[in-house]
């Protein structure tokens, strides 16, 4: 009788062992899962918070090169613009040598719209078209049908005038030409730039042009470009390719 309690005995706890022991190892497991899961969220989170601050970035890539300047949007742009972009040198590469810029950072909008242009590569292929022998270089335009591709891409737009910085048109300064349409207020081409050659200056321009910058290297190449042969457009008769790029 007393073998049977104690074989009963043994058995009942022989059981009780295994089911606490399989419930622990059901625990363990659910444990470790349950970790697993947690890592797996957390990672998971990281992954996604990744991708959307790619996606973030992407899309302030694709509104940068999707906007499209005109008269209305182009100032409150190059407001925000010249705040982000300080590059104030630039090179103009012609066959007959550089031209190396500075850039005046109190005209914000003249310069602003000058870095951006070379940043997206609108100069390069551009010609300096007009030439006064005598007076300035004029550049920024060309014949071929790619200008007028990237002025499309760009955007139809004039800047204001910026004159009262007390700038003068000395020899060597960088100033934006007006708009050949209708243009009463002396808005300015934003696509085309003139360098005065004439020394000292040509200060009949003052109060009407925007002087934006100045050579500070290569007034023998400006002097060159000015000694070209011209038709009686006052384009040289062999065109004088540009390549512009920033200059850190």
């Amino acid at each position: 009788m007393i073998r049977t309690k104690l074989l009963i005995f043994s058995v009942v706890s022989l059981l009780l062992f295994n089911e606490c022991g399989s419930e622990n190892g059901k625990k363990k497991a659910l444990s470790d899962k349950e970790k697993n899961t947690e890592n797996t969220i957390q990672s998971s989170g990281t992954k996604d918070t990744s991708i959307e601050k790619n996606k973030e970035i992407k899309k302030e890539e694709i509104i940068e090169e999707a906007i499209l300047l005109n008269d209305q949007n182009a100032i409150p742009f190059f407001f925000d613009y010249q705040k982000q972009n300080l590059e104030d040198k630039v090179r103009i590469t012609t066959r007959f040598g550089n031209i190396d810029l500075q850039l005046l950072k109190n005209t914000p909008y003249h310069r602003a719209n000058f870095i951006y242009l070379t940043k997206k590569g609108y100069f390069n292929g551009t010609t300096f078209h007009r030439v006064v022998p005598g007076f300035i270089i004029q550049g920024g335009n060309s014949d071929r049908m790619e200008t007028a591709k990237k002025r499309t891409e760009i955007g139809k737009y004039l800047l204001p005038p910026d004159t009262r910085k007390g700038y003068k048109h000395h020899r060597g300064v960088i100033s934006m030409p007006s708009s050949e349409i209708e243009n009463p207020h002396k808005l300015a081409s934003p696509y085309e730039f003139f360098i005065v050659q004439q020394a000292p200056g040509a200060y009949h321009l003052d109060g009407s042009y925007t002087v934006f910058g100045k050579v500070i290297a290569g007034m023998e190449v400006v002097d060159e470009i000015n000694k070209q042969r011209i038709d009686n457009r006052e384009a040289p008769l062999t065109n004088v390719i540009m390549e512009v790029s920033i200059l850190q």
